[in-house]
């Protein structure tokens, strides 16, 4: 076993023990009313806190931002107060942790607005499902998202300024720096494609323009927290959810050098993690890291063995684990002692109790040799 992913390694301000992060991850515990992060999180997060880095789950920055049921946010004092219960937990156990801050756009639900209609850069559907649970039955499942309507550029400075508060209030809260979800077809993400932006104002048309959004929210965020607790995720070669674009690496590397202008400590690439999904190619990776001087950190199925040698060809910094985590909560103990891993219940992913999310076992304790 090669101790690639067990070096240390600096990280804006924090000095990170191994190269092994927990990936964000929607779980929708919080309490009701309010999206409130509670106890049972702060255990789920706490029992994690052996990884290099915590990333927590996609956290919206304000109810217009809000996509899924039960998914945290970040915009009230009470949810502040309860992200509280969660990052003195992880750090009490000896952790780090970012929150990932979150506006969903177009994946969305009517009923999470009040005129029926998600926003996005363009009134163009997605053509996808969001997880809502049903009010009358307390039952969850997955729906189509309507057509949004498209932000105004009075509006788009609006979010600009929930994403500039929701990363100081992280802070107050007390977490050690965000990330930015520009990925995975959410808001920033339809920014970048021409596929859901066919905007003629000032971001859209041109590739620049279609960067501003991006640019201008990772400015913001980082001149009110700091540009070395800024972290952004982007993902691109994720088609799905009406996202295709033959020009996004394009723009991705473009990207990728303004965030390296304004300094931020990482890039986090959400690689796609079914089965069929595309194969990031290494000429990618070898022009991301041409294009961007700071960390880079991979998230998509990567074993134990794929995360090594990512890290040890120099073509990521740090590896971020996503399911493996779930049922593992000693994920990185059991790889450095060559544990196996248990499975995880699929079923218990979205909502509930405990079951299936802070009652996973860490492996016993090893023998001790004679």
């Amino acid at each position: 076993m090669s101790d690639t992913l067990f070096k240390p390694l600096e990280l804006g301000n924090l000095k990170l023990p191994n190269r092994i992060a927990l990936a964000p991850m929607t779980r929708a515990r919080t309490t009701q009313p309010g999206d409130v992060p509670n106890a049972m999180m702060a255990a789920y997060y706490a029992q994690r806190s052996t990884a290099g880095l915590i990333i927590s789950e996609a956290t919206q920055i304000s109810s217009q931002g809000k996509g899924y049921s039960f998914t945290p946010g970040i915009f009230t004092e009470d949810q502040i107060e309860g992200w509280k219960l969660v990052t003195d937990a992880v750090h009490k156990a000896g952790g780090h942790i970012f929150l990932q801050l979150w506006h969903v756009g177009r994946m969305s639900h009517q009923s999470f607005h009040a005129d029926g209609k998600p926003v996005a850069p363009s009134a163009l559907s997605p053509d996808a499902q969001v997880w809502i649970v049903d009010p009358e039955t307390g039952e969850g499942g997955m729906v189509d998202c309507p057509v949004p309507r498209a932000l105004s550029e009075a509006e788009i400075k609006e979010v600009i300024q929930d994403f500039r508060k929701g990363a100081a209030n992280a802070i107050a809260a007390g977490f050690d720096g965000v990330e930015i979800h520009g990925a995975n077809g959410y808001l920033i993400d339809e920014f970048l494609r021409r596929s859901s932006n066919q905007r003629t104002d000032a971001y859209g048309g041109s590739q620049e323009n279609r960067i501003r959004f991006l640019r201008e929210v990772t400015e913001a965020v980082a001149d009110e927290i700091g540009a070395e607790k800024t972290g952004i995720r982007l993902s691109p070669y994720i088609t799905q959810r009406n996202m295709a674009d033959d020009e996004i690496i394009e723009v991705i590397l473009k990207a990728a050098t303004a965030m390296n202008d304004i300094g931020i400590a990482y890039i986090h690439l959400s690689e796609a993690d079914w089965d069929d999904a595309p194969i990031v190619p290494d000429h990618f990776r070898h022009d991301l890291r041409k294009a961007y001087s700071g960390a880079i950190i991979v998230a998509g199925k990567y074993t134990q063995e794929r995360g090594e040698k990512i890290v040890a060809d120099g073509l990521a910094d740090i590896v971020a684990y996503g399911r493996p985590f779930i049922a593992n909560p000693d994920l990185p103990r059991r790889f450095a002692e060559g544990r196996p891993l248990a499975d995880f219940d699929p079923a218990t992913l979205f909502g509930g109790t405990e079951a299936g999310y802070s009652d996973y076992p860490a492996a016993a304790p090893a023998p001790e040799t004679v």
